[in-house]
C-alpha cells in the first residue's frame, strides 16, 4: 500500500515510509472529502484530523484543487493531503510538478498527486486544450512532472524528448531547493481498463470513480491494474486503492428515504453518460442507459433518480443506519480497497463520524488479522 513518504535521497527513494506520518495499522483508511474554499480549507482539514480520518482529499470541479490544500498542509500534521483529481491534460507539466513540490514541503510529505484526464468534451470545450492519445498523453504528463522533481531534488538534467512534452530548460534561478522529502506519490484516476492498466504500470494508486461496484472493481478494474503492474515488473499490491462511497444513512426512516432519494439521483446522472457503460454491462444492467439518455435528450433531469431500483442502489452505494454502517463499509470494501473516501456532515457530528471511523479502523484492522 503506497503511502506519502518522508525519505531523504530524492525521487529513487519515492516508495519508502516515513515513520513520522505511519498510517495506523489497519486495512482500510478513510479520507474526508473537504469543500475546494481556500478560506474554510485549513479549519475543515484540522477538524477531519482531529476527527479520526486519514486524509483529506480535494476534488476539481468548478475550483482549483490544489490552493485549498495549502490551508489544510499548514493546519495539520498528520493526514495525508491530495488531489482527487486534478485535470492533467490542459495543464504544464512544470506547472503541476511545482505546486506539488510546493505542497510536498509544506505538508512535511504528506501530499498525494492525484491526476486524472478528463473527458474530451470538458478538455477541448472547457479547456480549449487538445486531447488526442489521452493514455498516451497523461503516460508522458506523469514521466515529465517525474522527470522534472529529479532535476530539482537530485540535481539530474532535465531532458524529456516525447510526442506531445518537450523540455530541456531548467536554469538555477528557476530550480526550488530540494526539500528531501522525496516525490509525491501519483495517483491516477481511472473508470476504464486502459486508463486503470496506465496507472497499474506508472502510478503509485488509481482512483475508482464511486459509480462501481466491488464486482466491477474485482473483475475489471483489478485485473487491468495487475497487468499494468506485471508490464512493470511490479505486484499488484504495489497499487494502491482508492475510490469514493455512496453514503445513504440517517437517524430515522425518514432521513434515510431522504439520503437515499439523492444518492439515486447522483447515480441516474452518472449512469446517463456513456463513460460508465462498461459498469452497466458488467452488472446486466444495460437497458438503463438508454432509458436514461432518453429523459436527458427530454430535459427530464430530476426523474434520473426514478430508474434507480434497490437492487442497483444497494450494490453502488452503503445503505445502513449509523449504528450498522461501519460494519457495512468493512464487510464490502475491506481486502479490496486501500483508500475510501466520502463526504460527509463530520464538523457538524463529530462524534458520531469519530465512532463510525473508529469503528472501521477496527473491523478492518481484525479483518486483517484474521486472514493471515
Amino acid at each position: 500500500m503506497a503511502t506519502p513518504n518522508g525519505c531523504s535521497g530524492g525521487i529513487s527513494a519515492r516508495r519508502c515510509r516515513s515513520d513520522r506520518i505511519a498510517p495506523p495499522p489497519v486495512a482500510v483508511h478513510v479520507h474526508a472529502i473537504i469543500e475546494p474554499d481556500v478560506t474554510t480549507s485549513g479549519e475543515a482539514a484540522l477538524i477531519a484530523e482531529r476527527v479520526g480520518f486519514d486524509g483529506v482529499w480535494v476534488t476539481e470541479t468548478a475550483h482549483d484543487p490544489f490552493l485549498p490544500l495549502g490551508p489544510a498542509a499548514l493546519a495539520t500534521s498528520r493526514v495525508m493531503l491530495g488531489t482527487a483529481v486534478a485535470v492533467a491534460l490542459p495543464r504544464s507539466p512544470t506547472h503541476v510538478a511545482m505546486t506539488a513540490s510546493d505542497l510536498q514541503r509544506a505538508s512535511g510529505g504528506r501530499f498525494v498527486l492525484g491526476l486524472g484526464s478528463q473527458v474530451k468534451a470538458h478538455v477541448e470545450r472547457r479547456f480549449g486544450a487538445p486531447f488526442e492519445r489521452p493514455v498516451a498523453r497523461l503516460r508522458e504528463f506523469v514521466g515529465a512532472v517525474r522527470a522534472i522533481w529529479a532535476c530539482w531534488e537530485e540535481r539530474q538534467p532535465l531532458r524529456v524528448e516525447g510526442d506531445f512534452y518537450r523540455l530541456d530548460l531548467m536554469p538555477p534561478m528557476f530550480s526550488p531547493e530540494p526539500h528531501g522529502l522525496g516525490a509525491p506519490p501519483v495517483y491516477l484516476a481511472a473508470v476504464g481498463d486502459r486508463m486503470a492498466e496506465l496507472a497499474g504500470e506508472i502510478a503509485d494508486g488509481v482512483f475508482l470513480h464511486g459509480f462501481s461496484t466491488v464486482g466491477y472493481l474485482r473483475e475489471v478494474v483489478g485485473a487491468a491494474v495487475a497487468r499494468g503492474a506485471a508490464r512493470s515488473g511490479r505486484s499488484p499490491d504495489d497499487v494502491t486503492i482508492a475510490r469514493p462511497v455512496f453514503l445513504v444513512t440517517g437517524r430515522d426512516e425518514a432521513q434515510m428515504r431522504q439520503r437515499a432519494a439523492a444518492v439515486r439521483q447522483r447515480l441516474g446522472f452518472y449512469a446517463s453518460t456513456p463513460a460508465y457503460d462498461p459498469v452497466l454491462a458488467h452488472e446486466g444492467w444495460t437497458d438503463l442507459s438508454a432509458d436514461l439518455r432518453r429523459l436527458v435528450r427530454e430535459g427530464r433531469w430530476a426523474e434520473l433518480g426514478d430508474p434507480i431500483d434497490d437492487t442497483m442502489l444497494d450494490a453502488l452505494a452503503v445503505v445502513a443506519p449509523p449504528d450498522d454502517l461501519a460494519g457495512a463499509i468493512v464487510d464490502r470494501f475491506a481486502g479490496v480497497v486501500d483508500r475510501l473516501s466520502f463526504n460527509v456532515p463530520y464538523a457538524e457530528q463529530p462524534e458520531l463520524w469519530s465512532r463510525v471511523l473508529a469503528d472501521i479502523h477496527r473491523g478492518a484492522g481484525e479483518r486483517e488479522g484474521s486472514t493471515r
